[in-house]
């Protein structure tokens, strides 16, 4: 549960649920991380994809709703198919 404030443009949330995901990354990926880590934008390489997370989720929003459609269709799709 998280819950925050919006004030105009200015959005803040004062608690956030956060899980644990593992990722495998190869080295330039992982020289990515540690390149967010080293410049001060990230405390560690954790925070550094969470950071790249959001980054990608702010400014895809458009194809990530396309996405979402396109997978709904295809639900809708699989349930009007035979049964397993």
């Amino acid at each position: 549960m998280s819950w925050g404030v919006t004030v105009g443009d200015t959005e803040a949330i004062f608690t956030q649920l956060a899980a644990p995901v593992m990722t495998r990354l190869r080295q330039p990926e992982r020289q990515v991380l540690d390149t967010l880590v080293d410049a001060g934008v990230a405390r560690s390489r954790s925070e550094a994809v969470a950071w790249c997370v959001r980054l990608v989720g702010e400014h895809s929003e458009t194809w990530l709703g396309d996405l979402r459609e396109a997978m709904a269709h295809v639900d809708e799709v699989r349930k009007k198919g035979p049964a397993a």
